[in-house]
């Protein structure tokens, strides 16, 4: 049967390739990424996942059922919680705090990505706000399963593969896509159509993430 989580798959896995190809992962999964470009990474994250917190409590405002604003309630605490105190830990690594990470600021990619995300989903419908959303779990769900095939050599890196290949996360991401299929199913072509193009647009958003982190992105002026 099939399940409208394949056609989004359709729509966003040549972008999913390229991340996949990207000299960031490669670069985490045989040790060889430069420390420096982690720790912009993790700084970059810091300043994403408030936002990305926000975005989700936005997507679940929209939901009908209530088990879907429990959802994306619960995730978005969660996020702030789980992720939160991971990035601690990762910061903690490099010497730093979260001071630290703000008092660098968010680069040019993490304030567009964080402000596209926070306008679909405050703007438009559930099912934008969905499509929106969908990307970063989904796309963090195939990286961490695809990169834990391998690990990497270096502990850090390992541990970070770990977060997002593990069990439980592809477990909340299951879950997510089951909810994605139940509500695509009573949209019009024109919603399904819009819902496609927010998901294509977060995940080149996810694309451009890893890509500003290997380039340690700056503001030019």
């Amino acid at each position: 049967m099939s399940r409208f989580r394949d056609e989004l798959w359709q729509v966003v896995e040549g972008v999913y390739a390229e991340i996949l190809a990207h000299p960031f992962l490669t670069g985490l999964t045989d040790g060889t990424l430069p420390r420096e470009v982690f720790r912009h990474f993790v700084v970059q994250e810091t300043h994403f996942l408030p936002d990305y917190a926000r975005a989700l409590a936005a997507c679940g405002v929209k939901a009908a059922d209530p088990a879907a604003v429990q959802r994306f309630a619960g995730d978005a605490a969660r996020t702030v919680e789980v992720e939160h105190s991971l990035h601690v830990e990762l910061l903690a690594a490099f010497g730093m705090d979260e001071g630290d990470a703000r008092g660098e600021g968010a680069a040019p990619t993490t304030v567009g990505y964080g402000s596209y995300l926070l306008r679909a989903c405050h703007l438009g419908t559930f099912a934008e706000a969905l499509g929106a959303i969908v990307p970063c779990y989904w796309i963090y769900a195939r990286v961490g399963e695809e990169l834990l095939k391998q690990s990497s050599p270096d502990p850090l890196y390992a541990w970070w593969i770990e977060t997002y290949g593990n069990e439980h996360y592809q477990e909340t991401v299951a879950g997510v896509l089951d909810l994605l299929d139940e509500v695509a199913a009573t949209l019009p072509e024109t919603d399904r159509a819009r819902l496609c193009e927010h998901a294509l647009t977060t995940a080149r958003y996810e694309w451009l993430f890893w890509d500003a982190a290997w380039r340690r992105e700056s503001w030019p002026v």
